[in-house]
């Protein structure tokens, strides 16, 4: 099976937990995407893997229209369900990889926590880049791996256990190359320490009995160096909370006379 397929056949089977996910509907988080971005009401604008539907409704309340694409069906019919006041947002199944879209057709294009489910996040970025006006902006927030490798390859292998459509959390610098490589300019970065209640994390994904048994003996198991910059908390003897690296840009693509 490949990637798309595997993430979709896992997503719908946890739409209602994506939708009501503590992490998803961070207002805080959804209020500094509007203050980054700064949309118009002329706006027309594309929010890939869209998940509940939390940055598209945002999106919506500011601008003309919002297209919101998943590669889960039902995930989609999940967040039109959540989304039914908001008339100008569209629903799009297709892959990230695949846009189904003209040239320059969006001034604003958004990814919040998924990119690192992409199998080729370079031609991610490069159909960002040909779907995106000149002078757009895109908005991309990941989960990101550290730069040191132990910690990259540590990080990368609890989430594949976690969840298996899971491809890799690329580091910051790989990232920047993507972008780079594709015409985009960097405006404003920012990375940041995301706390994830344990219980819930692990809810999200729908693990198995013995999956949950296997990710927190990989966790317990780790170095106490490990542990400290994942920041892995304790309650009761069990993990309450981890925390994981995020990165926040906003890119703006090149105009073809510049």
């Amino acid at each position: 099976m490949d990637n798309s397929k595997l993430t979709e056949t896992i997503f719908a089977r946890n739409t209602e937990e994506y939708i009501t996910s503590s992490t998803h509907a961070n207002e805080k988080d959804l209020k500094t995407i509007i203050e980054w971005l700064k949309p118009a009401s002329n706006m027309v604008c594309l929010d890939i893997a869209t998940g509940g539907g939390h940055v598209a409704k945002q999106l919506a309340m500011h601008t003309k229209h919002v297209i919101a694409l998943d590669v889960t069906r039902e995930m989609l019919f999940a967040a039109a369900k959540h989304l039914e006041d908001q008339s100008n947002i569209l629903y799009c199944v297709a892959d990230a990889e695949q846009l189904p879209f003209l040239n320059s057709q969006f001034d604003i294009v958004t990814c919040r926590i998924a990119a690192h489910h992409f199998s080729n996040p370079n031609q991610f970025i490069l159909e960002v880049a040909r779907v995106l006006k000149p002078n757009g902006k895109f908005l991309l927030i990941d989960n990101v791996a550290p730069e040191d490798t132990k910690l990259d390859i540590f990080y990368n292998t609890f989430e594949k256990i976690r969840d298996k459509s899971h491809v890799k959390a690329h580091n910051v610098s790989k990232w920047r190359g993507f972008i780079q490589q594709n015409k985009l300019q960097i405006h404003k970065e920012h990375t940041r320490k995301k706390t994830l209640p344990y219980n819930e994390w692990i809810a999200r994904a729908g693990l198995a009995e013995d999956v949950k048994k296997k990710l927190e003996d990989y966790l317990l198991a780790a170095p106490a160096a490990y542990r400290s910059y994942f920041q892995i908390q304790m309650k009761n003897n069990s993990i309450d909370s981890i925390s994981i690296d995020e990165w926040m840009t906003l890119c703006i693509k090149e105009h073809p006379d510049s």
